[in-house]
């Protein structure tokens, strides 16, 4: 670890607080000009660091950059054995990743921009610098086979709604099957890719995707977006962008680490805004409506056709007439 990440570990846990240049120095075992040299580069990165003399240093407690020092000061020990990587930018946190299976096993990787994110169905997803959290996590789930990689999808979506009650005074909900909604737009995206054992036929491993819009960027959403998507806060908040990240994984792995276990699907049935609605069933070739009866405990939708058939639907996607209100 560089002289840097150690300085930004110290300032993260004394966020607030004047340490003396003596003492880091002392404490990082570095001079005082190393001191003053990587207060200089994380100045250049960005972060608030204010100096008075005869006081030391103190990182503002305004600040809010994503970084490995920032979000591990928030994470339980569910998030242990987690590999946490935070990077500028990157075309997409799910290819990121899937460069990485072949040698690891629980990574993170959480991105300040995407150049090339993307969603569902290959569409792209807007992921501007600095005001959203778009992270992946690779895992390995034992015994697990490919009908219930929906769990995982939906496990996220819980812990992304919990996650932004926890930091927030939000009432997020959620758009089967891997949406999340605030007054009726979109702030949060999940995409889930796996890779499939021939031997057994169970999952090698899945990498979760997930992008939340913390903030609006500043010029606005683009056009095509500005009626779909929003954003969980209006205005900066202190660590806001950390608090979050490890919220959603603290409320993640908790569920994640008891798979075949944990009951989650009573929440995730709770926060469903289409249960009981009138929405449409896309697919390639058509739109067909339904009624959304309920969602069962494998997080599989329970539709009524208007020919009365009734199908239970493990994916796919769907439409709905949302309030903003």
């Amino acid at each position: 670890m560089s002289t840097k990440e150690r300085l930004l570990s110290l300032f993260e846990e004394n966020k607030g607080l004047y340490i003396s240049g003596e003492e880091i120095a002392e404490k990082l075992s570095v001079s005082r000009t190393s001191v003053w040299k990587a207060v200089n580069r994380l100045r250049r990165d960005g972060y608030k660091i204010d100096a008075i003399q005869n006081k030391g240093y103190s990182l503002s407690i305004n600040t809010d950059i994503l970084s490995v020092q920032g979000i591990k000061k928030y994470l339980n020990s569910t998030c242990n054995n987690m590999k946490l990587n935070v990077l500028s930018k990157v075309k997409s946190t799910n290819t990121f990743l899937r460069e990485k299976a072949s040698n690891e096993e629980e990574y993170v990787v959480v991105a300040n921009a995407q150049t090339e994110g993307r969603g569902r169905f290959g569409r792209e997803f807007y992921s501007p610098s600095d005001t959203g959290i778009y992270m992946s996590l690779l895992l390995r789930p034992k015994g697990v086979d490919s009908n219930q990689a929906i769990k995982i999808t939906t496990m996220a979506a819980v812990a992304a709604c919990e996650a932004i009650e926890k930091v927030s005074d939000e009432n997020p909900e959620i758009k089967w099957v891997n949406d999340v909604y605030i007054k009726g737009k979109k702030v949060c995206g999940i995409l889930t890719e796996a890779s499939l054992s021939i031997e057994n036929g169970t999952l090698d491993y899945i990498i979760l995707g997930i992008g939340i819009n913390v903030y609006q960027p500043i010029d606005g959403f683009p056009k095509e977006l500005e009626n779909i998507a929003g954003s969980i806060f209006s205005k900066r908040q202190k660590d806001g962008k950390n608090r979050l990240c490890a919220e959603f994984l603290n409320f993640f792995m908790n569920y994640y680490k008891e798979i075949k276990k944990t009951d989650y699907t009573k929440k995730y049935r709770e926060k469903s805004l289409v249960i009981g609605k009138e929405i449409s069933i896309l697919s390639l070739n058509e739109k067909k409506k339904a009624f959304a009866m309920d969602i069962d405990e494998d997080c599989y939708l329970i539709v009524r056709y208007e020919d009365g058939t009734i199908e239970r639907l493990f994916s796919g996607e769907i439409s709905i007439r949302l309030s903003k209100n």
